[in-house]
């Protein structure tokens, strides 16, 4: 860690004036919607059916919109009170003291950010590489695999057209975010049309050719509370979490927003409603059309990953399949590209207080973005495209709830205790009622599921290896806990 800036505390002073403030509120809940719903809903519906096994599935999706409003109101509090470039790395460090524990837990975000933004970016490059096998049924060809063990598990690298075609998303996506603030707010506009385009004409369709008896028609026993369904419904949660996660990119671009106080909690909120209302309705309206026991059954197991192509096939013909196919693709592609563009800011606003590599805290000369942290950043996600997507899933989960999500609900209740002289634009409503409601919620999709240790086993991985960094660094430096005593 030598590269990094010795002086703490630059981020204050020296982020805000780098940066455009050039987000409205349309903008950000655009950028939030696109980051949300990508390709995740059209390749996990029928993963969520499959883990119910029924049309109750939905209570996953349900699940998933509590979830994700109890915690969205968590981040709007946060960013409200605290619109800097890099979000939880701020939040974390100012809730838990920045010259004590708060240090640590900073650092161990930027850290695990480091394994957890490209397993993000490169989880939608890879599963829009495979609905693109819909169209081009080449790109489900494998030229090569390995299996890298990992202790005592293993991880299937694989590659073949569908590979090359996901890091050439890669690419794409940090060659159109190479510019300034102002334009890339534009292009998210267009993309975000895209999206609700393609979510509409699902929604559309399987309404008006809905099929109530067959979208409801529950099997015996559905909702005994059985083992198997407690752990099927915390699958499905799982699952239905990741694809409402999202909503609080606009944080990450807290120094980029007008009016911060105003705009940042209204476009996570206003994000988690009309993608939880577009989720049910979609959810809804394939089952409506597409029986649920297809899904399950052997034979709709070739056409899970591109579902709802079938779906429109199956009403429309084969030309409308390819159609919402192309749809699909660009609304994941319009995913990867927000993501990217909102954690691109948090390694810079790290290296700019002086917990990170120095070279991060560049700025492009002319349209002041962080270039070096987007470069970074797709970079690695280029290499994880060689990982299957459910193993990319898995790590990703397990490793933000447990150094991320947790941390910051527990911080909210702390802060409101330790600081309550801070302003606050907004106020979580009920509080802390909600932060307790997502805590729970984390705590049980993490643990009611089989096999949950293998993912815990990776996310223990990155504390240790943080922990040991900073640890050695820390000696180096004499900061927290080996900082002089006075």
């Amino acid at each position: 860690m030598r590269e990094s800036v010795t002086h703490s505390g630059a981020a204050k002073s020296t982020a805000q004036p780098e940066l455009v403030r050039g987000i409205g509120l349309l903008q950000g809940i655009s950028l939030n919607m696109i980051n949300m719903i990508g390709v995740g809903p059209f390749i996990t519906l029928p993963l969520i059916v499959v883990a119910m096994h029924g049309p109750q599935a939905i209570l996953g999706w349900i699940l998933g919109a509590i979830l994700a409003a109890c915690d969205g109101l968590v981040w709007a509090e946060l960013g409200a009170a605290m619109p800097e470039a890099g979000s939880s790395y701020f939040y974390l460090k100012t809730i838990y003291g920045p010259e004590r524990l708060g240090r640590y837990l900073s650092f161990l975000f930027i850290w695990q950010l480091t394994f957890s933004a490209p397993l993000s970016f490169a989880s939608g490059c890879v599963g829009l590489a495979q609905y693109a096998g819909f169209l081009f049924p080449v790109l489900r060809q494998t030229y090569f695999s390995y299996q890298l063990p990992v202790g005592t598990f293993h991880l299937a690298i694989l590659f073949g057209p569908a590979t090359i075609l996901a890091m050439f998303c890669c690419l794409t996506a940090v060659v159109l975010l190479y510019r300034n603030i102002q334009a890339i707010g534009r292009l998210s506009a267009i993309l975000w049309l895209g999206v609700l385009g393609t979510l509409g004409t699902v929604i559309v369709t399987g309404l008006t050719h809905f099929n109530a008896h067959q979208a409801f028609e529950f099997p015996p026993h559905a909702f005994a509370p059985t083992l198997g369904f407690v752990e099927g419904l915390g699958t499905a949660t799982l699952i239905a979490t990741y694809d409402y996660w999202g909503a609080y990119n606009i944080c990450f671009l807290g120094a980029e927003v007008r009016k911060p106080g105003y705009t940042i909690p209204r476009a996570i909120l206003w994000s988690v409603a009309l993608v939880a209302v577009l989720y049910l309705s979609m959810n809804i309206s394939v089952l409506g059309v597409l029986p649920w026991q297809w899904m399950v059954g052997a034979a709709g197991v070739n056409a899970r990953l591109s579902v709802v192509a079938v779906f429109m096939q199956t009403v429309y013909g084969s030309m409308a399949g390819r159609i919402i196919a192309l749809l699909v693709v660009w609304t994941a592609f319009a995913s990867v590209y927000a993501l990217l563009l909102s954690y691109s800011r948090v390694p810079y606003a790290a290296a700019l207080d002086g917990n990170y590599f120095r070279a991060f805290a560049r700025v492009h000369p002319r349209h002041r973005f962080p270039n070096i942290s987007l470069l970074v950043l797709g970079a690695v996600s280029t290499l994880f495209c060689l990982f299957q997507l459910v193993d990319l899933l898995a790590a990703l989960v397990v490793i933000r709830i447990l150094l991320q999500f947790l941390l910051q609900q527990i911080g909210l209740i702390v802060l409101r205790h330790t600081k309550p002289e801070m302003e606050r634009p907004f106020r979580v409503w009920l509080c802390p009622l909600p932060p307790l409601v997502a805590i729970a919620g984390f705590l049980y999709i993490l643990f009611a599921r089989p096999a949950f240790e293998r993912e815990l086993f990776f996310a223990f991985l990155i504390v240790l290896t943080g922990t040991l960094l900073y640890m050695m660094r820390g000696a180096k430096r004499h900061e927290w806990p080996f900082a002089a005593r006075l």
